[in-house]
């Protein structure tokens, strides 16, 4: 039974992985459609929160049951506070934003930067010199936004650079959420710590649409009740929980390399329900990201580095 375990576990690992990353790059065609009924974009939030928390809520509960983990201290209680409203909060939001004004797929591009992000914080905090090889994979990543951005800006209008520095603001965001992250994913577990965030973001974005937002508003026609449903459970808590399985079962490295389909996916995806063109701009730039960001995402795995491979959850980050 273990040899046959032991055989199947790269396949699934693989295919929780790719099904994790289509479902997660799923996202920003779900709050376009959204958007088509003159829905904002922190009533569209509230909604994905609303109908993902009680799932997050369940599984915090029975993973608590199941484990006898470290008890938390009020210290790691704050941090896990702060990095709920750095990267399921603040990151969502500015994400949310973005989706107003450029299209699904150069915001995945967008967010799909991170990793980069993350490199150049890591350097600071730990003192460590970005090597030559990495500011390669750094200007072509950015190279590749600078030419999806140029394709996108003559469908979106100038607004459209508004769109990405809101996209890459909710990247940053993510990103220091990943770094803030490392210390405390190992105490507690992947399957806890994410309830945990989910449940203190959730509130958090409940909470602002309370105070910016008339109750009203969440009465909606069906689609959109539908669609936040799909934003909730199959963008969020499914590749939340595909992701880390598949990670344990793969290792972060080969994740990250299966998880890069996202991008690609997001355009297809956007073709098929929106009716966003695939232009040749789009497609260049898509390769000259995906190119940057695996070199780095090797390089780390080569270096033994997780700080930003523990992610590789592209995250339930937006």
């Amino acid at each position: 039974m273990e040899v046959s375990e032991s055989r199947w576990k790269p396949f699934l690992g693989a295919s929780l992985i790719l099904a994790g990353a289509v479902f997660f790059s799923a996202k920003a065609v779900f709050v376009k459609l959204v958007y088509r009924y003159d829905v904002d974009s922190i009533t569209a939030l509230t909604l994905r929160m609303l109908f993902a928390v009680p799932f997050f809520a369940w599984i915090a509960i029975r993973s608590r049951k199941r484990e006898n983990s470290i008890p938390l201290t009020k210290k790691d209680w704050g941090l896990i506070l702060i990095l709920a409203f750095l990267g399921y909060y603040l990151a969502s939001l500015f994400d949310f934003i973005g989706l107003e004004y450029i299209s699904a797929g150069l915001e995945r591009l967008t967010l799909f930067v991170y990793p980069t992000i993350v490199l150049v914080i890591s350097s600071i905090l730990y003192k460590r010199n970005i090597k030559l090889v990495e500011i390669f994979a750094i200007v072509l990543t950015y190279s590749g936004i600078a030419v999806a951005f140029v394709g996108d800006i003559r469908n979106e209008g100038p607004d459209a650079v508004k769109g990405v520095l809101y996209v890459f603001a909710s990247a940053a965001a993510y990103s220091l959420y990943l770094v803030g992250s490392e210390s405390l994913i190992p105490k507690i577990g992947s399957v806890k710590f994410t309830s945990y965030l989910m449940l203190l973001s959730g509130l958090i974005v409940i909470l602002h649409f309370f105070l910016v937002r008339d109750l009203s508003l969440l009465v909606q026609p069906l689609p959109v009740y539908a669609y936040g449903l799909a934003l909730g459970v199959l963008t969020t808590v499914i590749p939340a929980y595909f992701t880390s399985e598949g990670i344990r079962m793969i290792g972060s490295g080969r994740a990250a390399i299966v998880g890069s389909v996202g991008p690609i996916s997001t355009i297809l995806l956007a073709w098929i329900f929106l009716g966003e063109p695939i232009t040749s701009s789009g497609l260049t730039g898509t390769v000259l990201v995906l190119a940057g960001v695996l070199s780095i995402g090797r390089k780390k795995s080569e270096g033994k580095s997780e700080t930003a491979d523990r992610e590789d959850s592209a995250n339930v980050s937006g």
